[in-house]
């Protein structure tokens, strides 16, 4: 017979401590600890004591906030400085009110939090006409409401728009009504819940299969900021090299090493522009990890070296399992070295997966994790830039681990009920770490597939698994969306789709929206046919080619967009419910896939087999990418789809810096630097640079400048907000969209202008901003069309 649900109890007793208040309980313990300003943190136990507060995901302590503590007949209240947290009594039950008496987000009166078995949950009313969004990479509408979820990081090859879990657990949502919001994170890495009013009308709730209840509650003014609170919490990116911001190209596999040299040789010649190229399972010998395969690859470090002259990084595929082997090196080693995951009784545990029968490193302890930084030293002294973690879910064939298997979480030995969500995260962090250690000073790409709520300190993330067709098109910009919302900025997906074969136009429709994405990876399966851009024909390949190339141009905004995230722990693919929760139009399905792209443009993915798509504009002004069109917002439109142009919008009142087209990232990117102003509102875009590739940035080596555009007073102004760096660039142009005067100011002083048409690809006039801008000077500004 099942055991019923066990309630918490009624406060029994509590004392006040430096930073909150904890409480004796009928039927346990509680303990409301103050963040900050804007995050409470909350722990509920049926135990008589507390377990260990060990997190992977939170990387901050308290700090010092002004509350204040009253003590009522029915109800306790902890009031700071922008919202009350409101405690019952009998029974015990938590909410958050604003500090003119609305519910934020309140447990329901009869359950609260309440324990079944091993399972903790916590029971909440849902408020009018509340939303949900967020939750990471979940598939599903934008509004989660009336859905349900759960958090165990699955390897799923070609999922379906349908499928949950995923390979990625983020336990964090935020909720929306009546023009408030708040966010609220579980940080318990056991299987996890959440349900939005799923298969019932009378509550939502959100738990664990295990551990306590421990969960922080976010209150701001806007989405924005609570993602930004939620960052601060469990921490942001880093800034990543340049070069992993350029194109690429990815196959399972590319092999031999001539093959590998062939395709780059292909872009080259093509003047396609290329930065990676990744070696798959095939580059090892017998996939066995920490190997080359001898007649495939016989030299890698030469090959690599003839790959870094063409200005081309590799980044190889590293997967958990170590196989069973006498006389494998990581086998024996590992053995010796006491790394690998056990069952309870000493025993390695061992599963199949692409070598055969494996054991696994246990990356929950820093003995395991700094062995691995060890054993990369074998592929880093071979050549390879980046490394791609797979497979890190654990995965496994069967997938399947079994819940005895023993984890050491960093001193208190836990099963894999508890580690299996962080697994893929702690794997992630010793590659960097190892990394780090092995190239001091410089920044490195790390991507995975698996992790938990933090793994954007440590690595980009990618969806997976995907499927070659326009469904999974459109639900990949959605699950970078919602990513976003839960913290993750470096995101990417397989363009072209890993699984079958996409179409020529579904090729280049999603070549097209991956050059508006921070991660730009093709990607193909084995045994399918090429996916490469001359693949499909010279048509595409020349609107490949092309958009490639706009890719490459935009450097200066995509980078200084990730240097912006890395700070403030906002999105570069942001969804539309970040600045626009309010709107109903946003989450209607036709626009749930919309998002930003950094601060200024607008991008709409559409259906490749469509001749017509509804698109959604906005409230304000919008610029048509490629022709200058001016549209006013709030509304929505038909869009008529061709092949060799996208809907991309750009906001009025941006400014847009770009260079011109190189091969790589590498390639010197000219002496100009290309400011394109929108006018029609005002704007700012701060503009970073540095060397793209150390840490130096850090001690002060760099560019920061802030250039602005006052449309009323058509005045073009330049800030130098840093300057320790020796600029690539020597000249700016400026080139004004939607401008019809005939001068402006730069900097208070009188600019004359003459206007010409262009073509995107001429050369143009330009003036020195460093230089002394007389009255009578004039400066040659471009005006009219984008073309590529």
């Amino acid at each position: 017979m099942g055991k019923r649900n066990q309630a918490i109890g009624e406060v029994v007793h509590f004392i006040e401590t430096e930073n909150g208040i904890d409480f004796t309980l009928s039927n346990g313990l509680a303990r409301i600890i103050i963040q900050n300003s804007t995050t409470v943190r909350v722990k509920v136990t049926n135990q008589a004591n507390w377990n260990r507060d060990f997190s992977y995901a939170v990387i901050t302590n308290p700090l010092p906030t002004d509350f204040t503590f009253r003590d009522f007949p029915e109800h306790y209240s902890l009031l700071l400085p922008t919202f009350e947290v409101h405690i019952t009594k009998t029974p015990f039950r938590v909410g958050f009110k604003t500090l003119n008496g609305q519910w934020i987000n309140k447990e329901n009166d009869s359950f609260g939090v309440s324990f079944h078995g091993d399972q903790v949950l916590r029971y909440m009313d849902i408020q009018t006409n509340e939303r949900f969004i967020g939750l990471g990479e979940k598939v599903g509408p934008l509004d989660r409401r009336g859905q349900s979820y759960e958090n165990w990081n699955s390897d799923k090859f070609a999922y379906t728009v349908e499928t949950d879990p995923l390979y990625l657990s983020t336990p964090f949502y935020i909720g929306l009504h009546q023009g408030l919001s708040y966010g609220l994170f579980l940080d318990n890495s056991h299987k996890s819940l959440f349900n939005f009013g799923a298969s019932n009308n009378r509550f939502a709730f959100f738990g664990a299969e295990g551990g306590e209840m421990n969960y922080y509650f976010f209150y701001a003014p806007s989405v924005s900021e609570i993602i930004q609170a939620y960052s601060a919490l469990t921490g942001k990116m880093t800034l990543p090299p340049k070069w992993a911001l350029g194109l690429q190209q990815c196959r399972y596999s590319y092999y031999p090493d001539t093959e590998v040299l062939n395709v780059v040789r292909q872009y080259r010649d093509r003047k396609i522009p290329l930065d990676v190229i990744y070696l798959d399972i095939h580059y090892m010998q017998d996939y066995k990890l920490f190997t080359f395969h001898p007649d495939r690859f016989p030299n890698p470090k030469a090959m690599n070296q003839s790959l870094k002259e063409e200005g081309i990084k590799t980044v190889c595929i590293v997967d958990p399992g170590i196989k069973v082997e006498p006389g494998y090196d990581a086998y024996e080693d590992g053995i010796a070295k006491d790394i690998f995951v056990k069952y309870p009784d000493g025993i390695p545990f061992s599963a199949e997966v692409w070598p055969g029968w494996s054991h696994f490193p246990d990356f929950t302890s820093e003995k395991g994790r700094n062995w691995w930084g060890e054993k990369l030293s074998f592929l880093e002294q071979a050549g390879i830039s980046g490394f791609w973690n797979d497979m890190n879910e654990p995965a496994c064939w069967g997938q399947r681990p079994p819940d005895l298997i023993e984890f050491d979480l960093d001193g208190e030995t836990t099963s894999h009920k508890e580690a299996h969500n962080v697994y893929g995260m702690q794997m992630a962090r010793a590659t960097r770490e190892g990394i780090e250690k092995l190239r001091p000073g410089q920044r490195n790409f790390i991507l995975t597939r698996a992790g938990f709520s933090g793994i954007q300190r440590y690595s980009a993330v990618w969806t997976g698994d995907n499927v070659a067709s326009d469904e999974h098109m459109l639900l990949g910009s959605k699950l970078l969306n919602s990513m976003g919302l839960s913290g993750i900025p470096f995101t990417g997906f397989d363009i072209g789709g890993f699984v079958g074969e996409p179409s020529p136009a579904l090729f280049c429709k999603w070549l097209q929206l991956g050059v508006f994405t921070p991660m730009f990876r093709l990607h193909s399966m084995i045994n399918t046919r090429d996916a490469e851009p001359w693949s499909f024909g010279e048509q595409v390949e020349e609107v490949s080619k092309n958009f490639i190339n706009l890719r490459y141009r935009l450097l200066p905004y995509i980078y200084s967009s990730f240097k912006a995230s890395s700070e403030s722990g906002l999105p570069i693919v942001k969804s539309l419910a970040i600045d626009h929760a309010e709107l109903a139009e946003i989450f209607l399905p036709e626009f749930e896939a919309q998002y930003y792209f950094g601060s200024a443009f607008l991008v709409c993915p559409v259906d490749s087999r469509q001749n017509f798509s509804k698109l959604f504009l906005p409230p304000g002004k919008w610029f048509e990418l490629f022709n200058d069109t001016v549209l006013q917002g709030s509304q929505q439109l038909i869009w008529e789809n061709h092949l060799r142009k996208y809907p991309v919008f750009v906001k009025a009142g941006s400014i847009v810096p770009m260079q011109k087209a190189v091969q790589h990232t590498g390639e010197h990117p000219g002496d100009i630097l290309e400011l394109h102003i929108y006018a029609g509102a005002d704007g700012s875009f701060d503009w970073f640079e540095d060397d793209g590739e150390s840490l130096d940035y850090q001690n002060g080596s760099y560019n920061l400048f802030r250039f602005s555009w006052s449309d009323n007073q058509s005045l073009f102004s330049m800030e130098v907000l840093h300057q320790g760096f020796v600029s690539h660039f020597k000249k700016i142009t400026l080139y004004l969209h939607g401008y019809a005067g005939n001068s402006c100011q730069f900097n208070a002083q009188t600019l004359h202008l003459q206007f010409q048409n262009y073509r995107f690809i001429e050369p143009i006039s330009r003036f020195d901003p460093f230089g002394k801008v007389g009255e009578e000077d004039v400066c040659e500004v471009k005006e009219g069309m984008l073309y590529i």
